[in-house]
């Protein structure tokens, strides 16, 4: 395997042998000063087993967007290897994010309190650079940047969309609200946007029924017994 890329919380690597994608899922999570926090652009930690957890639980989300007609880059998972196979996508440095409720850099900007609600959710596309702090950007300065083609900045939000609609559908059946999440969008050598990167408590806020906003590493405990359970049921 060759790494094509190091990121906080995976690596990208290729079979030289194949052209096969793959990512691989590791213990590292993001925060600062000890704390544990989807939203951070550091590393702010190791947990033991993490990288295994997350991949499960995304390998779940994936086959769950697949199943409600998003399309995505997941071609399947080896728990044991902590590899994810995708597809080969152009990834712009883009996060786009759908937020339910005020919550973490929206209250910081705008002087918000936490917790109000959005209806319809409210959504931002920014673009991915620590140095500038994750500035907003704009479907104009993405052509201009050449990020994205002519429609594909419609197509990504429409797709973020649909995602949330699906999380959120299923988040709340293993009982939990969606407050907010951030993806990562690709597209193909024809042009057609997919999900990429992961789909797990990396990428989300979430409230459980008494109220509590639990961390990342808390979320994909209390998911994977629950994910599990629903699996063992169907």
């Amino acid at each position: 395997m060759k790494t094509l890329y190091k990121g906080k919380t995976k690596d990208v690597l290729t079979d030289e042998k194949t052209g096969a994608i793959y990512l691989l899922f590791k213990d590292s999570a993001t925060g600062a000063d000890g704390v544990f926090d989807p939203g951070s652009n550091t590393v702010g930690g190791s947990v033991e087993g993490k990288g295994i957890a997350t991949l499960k639980i995304s390998s779940y989300f994936f086959e769950l967007m697949e199943k409600n007609g998003i399309p995505t880059h997941y071609l399947g998972a080896d728990l044991d290897k902590g590899l994810m196979e995708v597809r080969k996508v152009t990834v712009p440095p883009l996060e786009f994010v759908l937020r339910y409720f005020t919550a973490g850099s929206i209250c910081r900007r705008f002087t918000l309190p936490e917790g109000i609600p959005f209806d319809p959710p409210y959504y931002e596309v920014t673009l991915k650079d620590d140095e500038q702090g994750d500035p907003l950007i704009s479907e104009r300065l993405c052509l201009l940047k050449g990020l994205l083609g002519p429609g594909q900045y419609d197509e990504a939000v429409d797709l973020l969309l649909r995602v949330g609609e699906v999380l959120k559908e299923e988040l709340a059946a293993l009982g939990f609200t969606l407050i907010d999440f951030k993806i990562e969008l690709g597209y193909d050598e024809n042009g057609k946007v997919l999900v990429a990167d992961e789909i797990t408590p990396d990428i989300w806020r979430i409230k459980d029924e008494k109220g509590n906003i639990p961390d990342q590493i808390k979320s994909a405990a209390l998911l994977l017994d629950k994910i599990d359970k629903n699996i063992g049921e169907k």
